[in-house]
């Protein structure tokens, strides 16, 4: 009895340790694999900004992959502050890689004084401090925008200053303008206008419906914007959602659409990843184990997407690996 005890206890210990040393690789600041932005991110903490302007030149005008690049750098590189960055300001003045990754950075400041609770839970000077460093995020983007009139990264960005200051519903639509004259499929500006039209922040449920429904219907396959009914059926439906509601034909239809459209994509789009583990997700609430398993083979190793990225790190972990532990079981 006792060395049965003994075993059982060996076993769970080593069941535990195994699911740590798991948990402990996955990453959770990016929501799939890009090894060069990783070893430029590596060497800015490092103190040297070279590699990160050697990567933006060479992703030259991939609107989609320099936003991606841009805004994760601008989160990745952040240890000990930016001294990395002032040094390439100061090295190269008026650098309009530079100025697109400063303004990136300003916005992450700006929402990291904010933080991460609700209204009721936020105080006067946090929001303060937070609408200040909005104004002076959107000198930054001015400037980076000035500096490259062609790119839409900078504009991309303002959305973030848009959601946070409260633009009008008009002055929105100004900006998503100048943003689709640019890059009319750009998936990290339409995520992050869904954002902006979603009923928690400045629109309603309809709207965002509609703006998803809307992106979706017009956009060329492989442009991953078929997802955006799912991105919107999340923010407004998931928490409510019954078994019927995941299970039901609306949801099915647009699970279907957006693997279609994720599989037509190009096999190095930076907002794949994104897609990935939304339908991971929801397949797995679906009952669809074994189509689940090729989306969590796609990112497997990095969990920065919804929904997991909406609980600190260690949930955000353990959620991932619970849905994707459940989803390899049952695909047997």
């Amino acid at each position: 009895m006792q060395s049965a005890l003994l075993f059982f206890a060996v076993g769970l210990c080593v069941s535990l340790f195994a699911s740590y040393r798991r948990s402990a690789r996955l990453n959770a600041r990016l929501p799939g694999p890009d090894l060069q932005l990783e070893k430029a991110a590596k060497a800015a903490r490092r103190g040297r900004w070279e590699p990160v302007a050697e990567l933006l030149a060479a992703t030259g005008r991939d609107w989609d992959l320099r936003s991606h690049r841009v805004i994760k750098i601008g989160q990745l590189a952040d240890r000990k502050g930016y001294a990395w960055l002032e040094s390439w300001e100061r090295a190269r003045p008026g650098d309009p890689d530079a100025a697109a990754v400063r303004s990136a950075v300003q916005i992450r400041i700006a929402w990291q004084l904010r933080g991460s609770q609700g209204a009721v839970n936020t105080s006067r000077k946090q929001f303060d401090d937070f609408h200040s460093a909005l104004e002076a995020a959107r000198e930054a983007i001015a400037t980076a925008d000035r500096l490259n009139p062609d790119d839409p990264t900078p504009l991309v960005q303002e959305i973030w200053v848009a959601l946070g200051l409260g633009y009008s519903h008009s002055a929105m639509e100004d900006l998503w303008k100048r943003i689709t004259e640019r890059s009319p499929h750009h998936f990290l500006a339409h995520s992050a206008a869904l954002q902006y039209w979603c009923g928690k922040w400045r629109g309603s449920e309809e709207l965002a419906r509609e703006f998803a429904e809307s992106a979706a219907a017009q956009a060329p396959p492989g442009s991953l914007l078929a997802s955006l009914p799912l991105f919107e059926w999340y923010e407004h439906q998931d928490e409510q959602a019954t078994d019927a509601h995941f299970r039901s034909a609306l949801l099915t239809e647009a699970i279907d659409a957006a693997r279609a459209d994720v599989q037509a994509a190009r096999p190095d789009h930076p907002g794949a990843a994104s897609v990935h583990h939304i339908l991971a997700y929801l397949l797995v609430r679906q009952g669809r184990h074994r189509e689940a398993m090729e989306h969590f083979r796609a990112v497997d190793g990095y969990v920065d997407g919804l929904p997991w990225r909406y609980l600190p790190t260690s949930q955000q972990k353990a959620m991932f690996e619970e849905y994707r532990t459940k989803a390899a079981k049952k695909s047997r």
